[in-house]
């Protein structure tokens, strides 16, 4: 809860997805009006989940006259987002010729006309590797922000994921202190802690009882692959007539994680867009003969079961589904950083009114 007699806070959230972020600030208490993405299959759980507007748009389309229109006055203006990762990826560190690193640049164009009071911005911990990096710093600190960031490992707050973000402050009062850990090695979620209670299905299965607990299928060479694969190994354990080729050569052995299986007392690998997959990662699930479900996808990301994704009527689209929960903020990280915020403007917002 907000301090009695407190100046409220709104938010907006640029690169809204399906609202992990966002609805982390609704738990906390945060009014957010609006979330912008450009796509649009988002919409239905955006706005279902979080009570605000889904306004679909190119950050690099929308004007500051139509965000500074979302905030109501004598409010406190938060302007939150992840931008896409993927070109920081550490597959993609380096190539210079990604249209999507000029996401980074729209959002710091965005801050300079907005003004807003506090801002935030998570990624992956391979931004900070490239310029462009800097270069968000520097003009954030040219606008007389104070800015810091933290590695944050996502496990010492309550995300049950070997997942390490970088989570970045800026606020126009003094430097945002991120909230103290919530979790250590002793008390880590695990994946029997998060998804433990589920009832089994088999690849290709859908739940009778809920329709996004459903695992793809799996053709009859990776069904004997997994059934081969212990908790915790991969295709390193398969024998030779089992491995593919690729994984063979010298390179291939890189990837050691891709066709594992989880362990159930430790925490899940980090989601992404093909979670859903048993061939992207270590996906599988710790004892059943598949990939983990989109269910269960959703938990390790910290998604509520209450959570709606799919409007009634219409089908659970494995595929657009994966992609949405993996690129999602977990709701627990954006808990943390709405946290953060909350305690900052608690300390230092009353005497910058």
């Amino acid at each position: 809860m907000w301090k009695k007699g407190m100046q409220p806070a709104t938010v907006v959230d640029l690169f809204c997805g399906i609202g992990g972020l966002t609805h982390g600030f609704v738990k906390e208490g945060f009014n957010v009006v609006a979330g912008i993405d450009v796509d649009v299959t988002c919409k239905y759980a955006f706005e279902k989940n979080n009570g605000a507007t889904f306004i679909e748009n190119d950050i690099e389309r929308v004007t500051v006259k139509e965000i500074m229109r979302l905030y109501p006055k004598r409010h406190w203006k938060i302007l939150v987002g992840c931008a896409p990762c993927q070109p920081f990826s550490r597959y993609t560190i380096g190539k210079n010729n990604d249209e999507k690193w000029k996401l980074l640049r729209s959002f710091v164009k965005m801050i300079k006309g907005v003004r807003p009071d506090v801002v935030s911005m998570e990624n992956v911990p391979e931004l900070r590797k490239h310029s462009i990096y800097d270069e968000f710093i520097t003009k954030l600190e040219d606008e007389n922000y104070f800015v810091n960031s933290y590695m944050v490992y996502c496990p010492d707050y309550g995300v049950p994921q070997t997942r390490q973000r970088l989570v970045l402050f800026a606020s126009k009062f003094a430097k945002i202190t991120i909230v103290k850990q919530t979790h250590s090695t002793e008390n880590y979620r695990t994946v029997r802690d998060v998804i433990g209670h589920l009832g089994p299905i088999k690849a290709g299965q859908q739940s009778i009882e809920d329709p996004l607990h459903q695992a793809r299928n799996l053709s009859e060479l990776n069904l004997k692959r997994i059934k081969n694969t212990p908790p915790g190994g991969g295709w390193k354990d398969w024998d030779e007539d089992l491995v593919l080729e690729c994984h063979k050569a010298e390179a291939g052995r890189s990837y050691p994680s891709v066709y594992g299986r989880m362990k159930w007392d430790e925490p899940a690998p980090t989601m992404t867009t093909h979670c859903g997959g048993l061939g992207n990662g270590r996906f599988g699930h710790p004892e059943q003969h598949r990939a983990i479900s989109l269910r269960e996808a959703a938990l390790f990301q910290t998604f509520p079961m209450s959570y709606k994704f799919i409007e009634p009527g219409f089908h659970v689209v494995n595929k657009t589904l994966s992609r949405q929960i993996g690129n999602a903020v977990p709701v627990r990280l954006g808990i943390i950083i709405a946290r953060s915020i909350k305690r900052h403007l608690e300390k230092y917002g009353e005497s910058h009114k």
